[in-house]
Formats: structure tokens, sequence, C-alpha cells
């Protein structure tokens, strides 16, 4: 009788046909016995984690969760297990022993090659753990340098080496500061003032003191600035010094000279003030210069009044576009006045206006039209 294999299978060439039999098994169940535990061959099980099977194996015992074949366990990914078998091709297996997968005269063997390929799997499967960490971590430091719109943005070796790029470092620099605005320039602007202002009422020194540039007679003169105006008195200061010292003025030929002095004694005073406080002071002197809005010599007091409406707004004879010229005229006029200049008119047509004609009213007078003109002397003789 031939040998039953070690392992429990049925010897070939049996009378069975190679069908196995089952072993006789005193606890069997007795057939004549529904066991609903033993489904039948018709009626489906489904495996823990499979589909829904019917049949009999191959052992003819019935698919059941019991019997039924572990699933495999996930393999490692191929490209890995390809890489390490191709770098391991150069491993002979050794004379005298099968390959893996054969049996031999002693049942299944594993070879070393099969070893040799385990353990290469087992080294890949490490690379490609240590692979992904290395991807996370570079991952991470190329998002942490993201442009502002949330994109990664590469790193040059400049910007590796000094910690940014030439632009931002550009931007960081503090801006120039723009230029003050020069005396012609702020001269030319017009300013903010309400028509009908009547101010504090209350005088201040402005400019302090400023040298008489000419020869001849000194004319010392003080500048006061009303309060509460909101206007700048250091341009109102330096407008009068300049214009009054310029060789078209009253200085003209050497005539004479202006000191400007911050206190003490002076021959008049020029006021810039409110149209309010400048009505106040010209009724002083019997003049009203309400209408219209102008200026005025108040003859009888020390102060020569320059109406702060129109050194901040002009005069439609002048026109914005004239501002610097018309606030020369302004001083000139009034100041013309303190001097004892008359009030003129226009000698001919076309021809520059005289400075004492009241430019800020008309340039018409007789039917003649005068062009608007600054200065006593514009031609300089």
């Amino acid at each position: 009788m031939p040998a039953t294999p070690a392992h429990g299978f049925a010897p070939f060439g049996d009378d069975t046909g190679g069908a196995v039999r089952p072993a006789p098994d005193e606890c069997a169940p007795d057939e004549s016995v529904p066991d609903e535990s033993v489904p039948d061959e018709s009626t489906p099980v489904r495996a823990p984690d499979g589909p829904v099977v019917t049949g009999t194996g191959s052992l003819g015992y019935p698919f059941t969760p019991q019997n039924r074949a572990p699933a495999p366990a996930p393999a490692p990914r191929q490209d890995y297990v390809d890489a390490f078998e191709r770098a391991g091709d150069a491993d002979e297996v050794p004379d005298g022993e099968p390959a893996s997968g054969e049996i031999g005269a002693q049942g299944p063997q594993f070879s070393s090659r099969k070893k040799s390929v385990k353990a290469r799997t087992f080294t890949g499967v490490a690379a490609a753990a240590v692979t992904t960490v290395l991807a996370v971590v570079v991952a991470g430091q190329v998002a942490g340098h993201r442009q502002d719109d949330g994109k990664p943005q590469a790193l040059g070796a400049k910007e590796r080496s000094d910690g940014g790029d030439a632009a931002s470092r550009s931007q960081a620099r503090p801006t120039k500061p723009a230029a003050p605005a020069s005396y012609g320039e702020k001269m030319a602007q017009v300013f903010p003032l309400d028509e009908k202002l009547t101010a504090a009422g209350e005088f201040e020194p402005v400019g302090g003191d400023a040298k008489a540039p000419g020869r001849g007679e000194v004319k010392r003169y003080r500048v006061d600035v009303e309060k509460g105006m909101g206007l700048d008195g250091e341009l109102f200061a330096d407008a009068v010094h300049k214009t009054l010292n310029d060789e078209r003025s009253w200085a003209h030929g050497g005539r004479r000279a202006f000191q400007r002095v911050g206190s003490g004694d002076a021959d008049f005073v020029i006021t810039l003030a409110s149209p309010g406080t400048t009505a106040k002071w010209c009724a002083k002197s019997g003049l009203d210069t309400t209408q219209d809005n102008v200026s005025c010599d108040s003859a009888a007091t020390e102060r020569v009044m320059i109406n702060a409406y129109r050194w901040a707004h002009g005069a439609e004879t002048y026109g914005p576009d004239k501002m610097y010229a018309y606030r020369q005229m302004l001083i000139n006029h009034e100041v013309g006045h303190r001097l004892g200049h008359n009030h003129e008119s226009c000698a001919r047509q076309g021809a520059l206006a005289p400075v004492m004609m009241q430019q800020t009213k008309f340039l018409t007078t007789g039917g003649a039209t005068c062009r608007p003109n600054a200065w006593p002397f514009p031609g300089g003789s």
C-alpha cells in the first residue's frame, strides 16, 4: 500500500480517481437530521471581507467564513521591488539548490535567491519610507516661502544668500520727503477764507527784524497778523519785505529803503486782517471797505489794512492765474497811500494800469482799459 505523504495528500493513482475522501469522523452529524450550522451547496455564503460565494472547495467542503483562506497581506509597490531586484540580479543561485517555487526530493524548498529577494524587498520598503519623509520636508520648506498670492516661490541663489530680493529692499527704503513749496509757488496759490469772516480782533507781530537792503531814507515798519484766520503769517511778512524793497517798487532808484522791525517804534504797521476787522479799522479813518470787500490805509491810525479775503482769493481783474502779481499790487497800492499817493486812472487804451489805480475794482476808466500792473516803476526807470 502506498505511503501517505507527510502533509496528508492523497496518494496519486488511487482508485477514487484522484478525488479526496474525507476521513471518517465520529462527531459527524447525522445526515438524516438537517444541521443548520453547515450550509448546503446551494446556500450562499458571505465571506467576512468578500463577495457571496456558493459551492464546495477543492477539498469537498463548502466555503464558509471559518474555512476561507485569509486575504494576502498587501505587497510593497512593484516598482520598488523591481528596482531592488534588478540591483541583485548579479547574485547567483548556488549549485544544487532548486530555484524558488520548485519542489525537491525533500518537499518545497526556499532558495537563497528567495531570501535575497525578501531582503531587498524589505530594504526597498525602508528606502521608500525615507524618500517619502524627505519629500514631505522639502515640500514644507517650499510651502514656507510663498508669494503674496499664496503660490510657491522659488528661491534663487541671491535670495538664499542675502534673505530677499532687490525689489523688496528698495520698497523698504524710506521715501524721500517732498520738497516744501517755494516762495513763488506759495505766492501763486489761492487760500481758503470766508469773505464775511470776522476773526478775534487780536494781532501778533510776525517776521521779526529784517534789514533795509537799499539806500536812501529808511522806513521802519512792523507786520501784524490777526489771530484765528489760519493764514501763513510768515509768508505775508516775507512778501511785504521783498515787494517794498524791489527796484520796481517805492524803493526805486535809491529813494528809500524799508526795514522791518519785530518790536519797538515803527513808521507804520502793515496789518493782515479778516474782512470784518479790516472794516472796523478803516472806519476809524472814515473809509468804507464793506462795499467790494477792499483794503485801505487807515491814515488816522498807524495801520495799513490788507483785507485777508483779497489776499487769499485775489480779484476778478487779475484772475486766479495772477495771484502772485495781485498780492504785489495790493501791498504797493496801500503803502503808496501811506507815502502820500492818491488814486489814479487809466491813461490810455492798452497801457499798464497805474499801481495807484483801484485795480481790485476795475481796469477801465474814461473809456480806456488798462492791463494789470503791480509796480510803481514797472520799467525800472
